[in-house]
Parts: C-alpha cells; sequence; structure tokens
C-alpha cells in the first residue's frame, strides 16, 4: 500500500479510496446505516405525514420532524468514519497519501450514501400517501424538489459529522459529541421554539433552519388553512357569555353556510410567514446555504486532518 500510494496522483487515489470505503461498507456493516435510517423515517413519517402539506401547523411540525430525520441520518452515516482509523490514515498520510484525495472520495462515497437515503424517504413519503405537491418550485415535480432538499440536509449533516470526526481523536468522543449537535439543530432551527432577537442570528448557522424554510416553501405553506383557531373556538363553545354561548352560535353560522373553509384560510393569512415564500429565489438562497455549509464543512475537515501527523496521542 505504501508504494502503491506514493506513486499515484490525487484523482488516482480518489479512486483508490472510493474502492476501499466501499469495501468497508460492505464488509464491516457500515450498510447498516441504509435500513436503519429507513426504519427511523418511517416511524416519523407514518406519525407526522398525515397532515404534511395539508394545513399549517401540519406542515410546520412535519418539516421540523423531517429535517430532524435527515440531520440524524447524516450526523450518523460518517461521526465515526474518519476517527475509528485515525492510526490507519496517519500512517497512510506518512506514506504518500494526499488527505484532500481522501477527504474528497469521502465526499463522494457519503453523497452516494445520502442519495440512497433520500430515495428511501421520498418512497416512504409516497407510501404513506404524504400530500407531496405534484408541481415543483424549481424543477417540474414537487417530489424532485423534496427530494433535492433532503439530500442537502442530509448531506449537509453528514459534512458536520465527517469535520467533528476529523477533529476528534477517537469514536467516544465522537459519539458524545453527536447528540449535543444534534440538540443544537432541534433548539436553534429557529422554527419550532421562541427564540430571542439576540439569539436569531445562530439560527443562519444552523442545517434546520435552511432545510425547514425550503421545505414550508416547497410545500406552499402560505397557501394552507390554518386549523388551530377553529379547532380553539370548537374546543369552547359551550361557554357562557353573559347568559349566551356566542362561541357555539358562531360555529353553527359558518357550518350552516358552508363556510369553515373559508374561516381556516381566513386565520391562516395571519400565520403566514414571509421567510416561507413560494419563490424560485427564496429557494435557491436556502439550498445555495446548505451547499456553502456542506463546503465549509469538509474544508475544515480536510485542513485538521493535515495535522495528523503532529497527533501524539
Amino acid at each position: 500500500m505504501k508504494s502503491e500510494l506514493k506513486y499515484r496522483g490525487r484523482l488516482g487515489q480518489i479512486g483508490l479510496y472510493l474502492g476501499k470505503f466501499g469495501r468497508i461498507f460492505v464488509y464491516h456493516n457500515d450498510w447498516k446505516v441504509l435500513p436503519m435510517g429507513a426504519v427511523i423515517a418511517a416511524v416519523v413519517i407514518f406519525v407526522v405525514g398525515q397532515n404534511l402539506f395539508v394545513t399549517q401547523e401540519g406542515t410546520s411540525t412535519g418539516t421540523f420532524a423531517l429535517a430532524c430525520v435527515c440531520i440524524w441520518i447524516g450526523f450518523f452515516n460518517s461521526i465515526q468514519t474518519v476517527c475509528r482509523e485515525r492510526e490507519v490514515i496517519k500512517h497512510e498520510h506518512r506514506s504518500g497519501m494526499h488527505i484532500s484525495s481522501y477527504i474528497f472520495a469521502l465526499m463522494i462515497f457519503q453523497m452516494l450514501i445520502c442519495a440512497a437515503q433520500v430515495v428511501t424517504i421520498l418512497i416512504i413519503c409516497n407510501v404513506a400517501k404524504v400530500s407531496i405537491p405534484r408541481m415543483g418550485i424549481i424543477t417540474p415535480w414537487g417530489n424532485l424538489d423534496i427530494g433535492i432538499t433532503l439530500f442537502l440536509v442530509t448531506y449537509t449533516a453528514d459534512m458536520m459529522a465527517l469535520m467533528v470526526s476529523c477533529l476528534v481523536h477517537d469514536t467516544t468522543t465522537a459519539m458524545t459529541v453527536m447528540p449535543f449537535l444534534l440538540i443544537f439543530q432541534l433548539i436553534f432551527s429557529g422554527a419550532y421554539f421562541d427564540l430571542s432577537e439576540a439569539v436569531m442570528p445562530v439560527t443562519y448557522l444552523t442545517i434546520s433552519k435552511w432545510g425547514i424554510t425550503a421545505l414550508c416553501a416547497i410545500g406552499q405553506y402560505n397557501s394552507q388553512p390554518m386549523v388551530t383557531l377553529w379547532n380553539t373556538l370548537f374546543k369552547f363553545r359551550g361557554i357562557e357569555y353573559m347568559g349566551e354561548k356566542p362561541l357555539l352560535e358562531l360555529i353553527k353560522k359558518t357550518e350552516e353556510e358552508g363556510r369553515v373553509q373559508d374561516f381556516l384560510l381566513w386565520s391562516a393569512e395571519y400565520n403566514q410567514n414571509d421567510m416561507y415564500s413560494s419563490t424560485p429565489d427564496n429557494i435557491l438562497i436556502t439550498w445555495g446555504m446548505l451547499i456553502l455549509l456542506a463546503l465549509v464543512f469538509a474544508a475544515v475537515a480536510i485542513i485538521s486532518l493535515e495535522f495528523i501527523d503532529r497527533d501524539k496521542r
């Protein structure tokens, strides 16, 4: 292996390591990330998928859950990839391995894995009859727009985990860091938890924010009905006020006139979010930010691993 690496160029080493990662994937049971990710995605989709892209509340909850699934899958794909064979990498680097070739090969291989996982998620979504828009915003197909978004979220999370795997020195530390990264993505997504104005800028550094924003925009969030106000009124319809039941009268009149859907759309107008605007520019910005984050994580991974020879542990 020493002489083989010594006389290969960077492109040749990329091909060499792609083959190596393929063998590891098959013979070291790394293939288990595919069925494991599918099971987790299936559980989440069958729980939140009924109202996903149907109501504003269902879309908000569903896209948050779907983004979290993709981030978790991406983290799990590569969080241990580098640190578990750190000694081997150190030896091969001293024998002539280019760190950039090694990371580029990993990026290509992880891209294939993420693509396979996203195809599986889309299949599950369609089997569960999730109401994915037929028409896309960027492409002619809603499934493709959603698929590209899920892929970018998964792959960017994968690159973040790869960066962490390059920075730490053992698998125990890597697995300890991963839950904190996931919690950070959940809390600072800016979509599900109320954050102060001072903290909101942090959301721009999270994968979850851009993933949720793109999914809501593609799913036509601002055009969907809002059911919270109607459900609240219905819940308190029997309450008396000054000897009358005004909410009950309002509900009866609305139902008799067949204007329930109009009421839901009217209430939704006051719950729209400009960030979820279903425009090509808005979606392309979110995709661009995810790509930028993935490239930054990959660059940090390469730079940090270049100093592996200085590692004395």
